[in-house]
């Protein structure tokens, strides 16, 4: 079993940034994909980023060349760096660890976090 927690999230205004952390427990992240998906209200969750075991990454239409994923295996930990923040942006953000799969589908990933909001506004 992998224990995923979120933090990091909160109030940032339009054009702001802001850095989420998932700090895994319980296996180390290192045999496992690492993404982040988003959930806005009344919408379906939506694949963010991923980052392999060999740390190439790929991301999501809506927040290519904005967000950066990354991890750390010493520190069980992945991080997702948002910059130019929008408006929409706006949602529920997860951690969750995949052993194999669809990258950007979320019914192919094995553990999940609990989410941290974030909120742009004004």
């Amino acid at each position: 079993q992998v224990q995923l927690v979120e933090s990091g999230g909160g109030l940032v205004q339009p054009g702001g940034s802001l850095r989420l952390s998932c700090r895994a427990s319980g296996r180390t992240i290192s045999n496992y994909a690492m993404g982040w998906f988003r959930q806005a209200p009344g919408k379906e969750r939506e694949f963010a980023a991923v980052v392999w075991r060999g740390s190439s990454t790929a991301y999501g239409d809506s927040v290519k060349g904005r967000f950066t994923i990354s991890r750390d295996n010493a520190q069980n930990t992945v991080y997702l760096q948002m910059n130019s923040l929008k408006p929409e942006d706006t949602a529920v953000y997860y951690c969750a660890a995949q052993s194999n799969g669809r990258w950007y589908s979320q019914h192919d990933y094995d553990y999940w976090g609990q989410g941290t909001q974030v909120t742009v506004s004004t």
